[in-house]
């Protein structure tokens, strides 16, 4: 027997939703197949099964939030069975708690479910003695709950609201109703038999905001303000970067450089690209020179532990890429660096950038990170300072690469593309000339990129 737990993705994680069962109980799995979908307050990920196996006991429904290390189901080879104590207490997404038991139905206990079943049927306010189950032993299996629903219009025992007020409505619209401080009996339900979805809600906060009323005419706007939720992933990174701000004492430095040798080098290698390799773009040269100087400046790759009085010097360099989302900033890292090619460096930024857009990223893919790299130039930003992402010592901001007059060696104008690196680093580690030769480095290597071959 093999438990699953809920992962730990981070020093500051402490738990995890459960979006969605993948699979659900007594299905066979193997290892490393999706099981569950989670979303912490970074990221949406799956977790997976760790051997080859039955996956059973399951102790969380979907929507559950569970603190991380705790087991949530297990995997079991032929001839295991399930430990004595496998049911708990679950937070429900309405508040309410529910416990769960393998127990086979009797005379004063329900008809046995799944747990994704027993929770469809409390959100429809569904009977389960008025459902037949098609599974093992008789259980009520999900497609036995959609089965009864589908067959709702001819079914009288269900009603819009349930039992003591409740309304049928998805985890999702619960929790946007919580969060808007909306009563969901107030909103119209589109789903199957008016079950309130998200979409429900959402239209239900708009609908109020819209219909606020304008004390003073003369300050009557176009658009009235609307209140956004400050939690999960927005929060994070504003709780995180506010203690790096207020916590760690950011030395900042400006250095211009000149991009026409990697531009050149750009320009070459893409057009030696075979169809459909990944175009290289300047962030990849860049995150290829940050990891050759990393390598001549070990300092610049650290981590300090101020409570145990010691600055470990990392031998991984391990290079986060900030990437914007419609509601926050993910940071993914390109793995040891220092032993990539431009080439491998662009396809992996390709590849994390469009994961992390879609939700797709993996534990492993946002963990680990020694040094960061923010760019903001395709917004045609020219400069700005980066708040370093604790517990890693320095972080490099990067903006626009434009055509500027520049002195040549002669002193005479000339047209050169410049942009402007600042790099943030964390005083308590590094001295403002370690930082300057670092970030000179970085600069050399750019406009010199045959350097990072010697």
């Amino acid at each position: 027997m093999k438990s699953i737990i809920m992962p730990k993705l981070g020093f500051t994680m402490t738990e995890s939703t459960i979006v969605q069962w993948l699979k659900q109980e007594g299905d066979a799995v193997t290892q490393g197949e999706p099981i569950a979908e989670i979303t912490t307050d970074k990221v949406n990920m799956e977790v997976e099964a760790p051997e080859d196996g039955i996956l059973a006991g399951f102790k969380f429904h979907e929507g559950d939030t569970v603190p991380v290390t705790e087991v949530i189901a297990y995997v079991l080879k032929p001839g295991e069975s399930l430990p004595k104590e496998t049911g708990r207490l679950g937070s429900r997404d309405d508040g309410r708690p529910t416990t769960r038991s393998q127990a086979p139905a009797t005379s004063s206990q329900p008809p046995a479910a799944t747990p994704i079943a027993a929770r469809m049927a409390t959100e429809l306010g569904i009977d389960l003695t008025s459902v037949k189950g098609s599974g093992p032993a008789g259980r009520i299996t999900r497609e036995d709950i959609t089965a009864f629903v589908e067959a709702l219009p001819s079914n009288p025992s269900v009603s819009a609201p349930v039992g003591n007020g409740r309304v049928r409505a998805t985890p999702n619209a619960r929790r946007l109703a919580r969060k808007a401080d909306v009563d969901l009996v107030n909103v119209t339900g589109t789903g199957p038999n008016g079950r309130v979805q998200g979409d429900d809600v959402r239209a239900a906060v708009e609908t109020v905001t819209s219909a606020i009323p304008i004390v003073n005419s003369q300050l009557a706007m176009v658009n009235p303000p609307r209140s956004l939720p400050y939690t999960g992933m927005r929060k994070t990174i504003g709780t995180r970067l506010q203690h790096s701000y207020q916590q760690v004492p950011h030395i900042t430095l400006d250095m211009d450089v000149d991009t026409s040798g990697a531009e050149a080098l750009r320009a070459r290698a893409n057009a030696s690209l075979k169809a459909g390799a990944t175009k290289i773009g300047l962030t990849a040269i860049i995150t290829k020179a940050c990891a050759w100087a990393l390598q001549r400046h070990p300092l610049l790759n650290s981590q300090l532990d101020e409570a145990a009085g010691v600055i470990t010097l990392l031998d991984e360099i391990n290079i986060g890429i900030a990437v914007a989302l419609e509601n926050g900033l993910i940071v993914p890292v390109i793995h040891q660096a220092n032993t990539k090619g431009i080439g491998q460096i662009a396809a992996d930024i390709s590849d994390l950038s469009a994961r992390a857009k879609a939700n797709k990223l993996k534990a492993h893919d946002i963990q680990g990170g020694t040094f960061s790299i923010s760019n903001l130039g395709m917004f045609g930003v020219d400069r700005f300072t980066a708040i370093i992402n604790p517990p890693e010592t320095a972080i490099l901001a990067v903006g626009a690469s434009k055509p500027t007059f520049v002195a040549d060696a002669n002193g005479q104008p000339v047209l050169r593309p410049m942009l402007t690196l600042r790099l943030s680093a964390d005083h308590r580690v590094i001295d403002g000339a370690v930082a300057a030769q670092f970030l000179a480095d970085v600069r050399a290597a750019i406009e010199s990129p045959a350097l990072m071959t010697l």
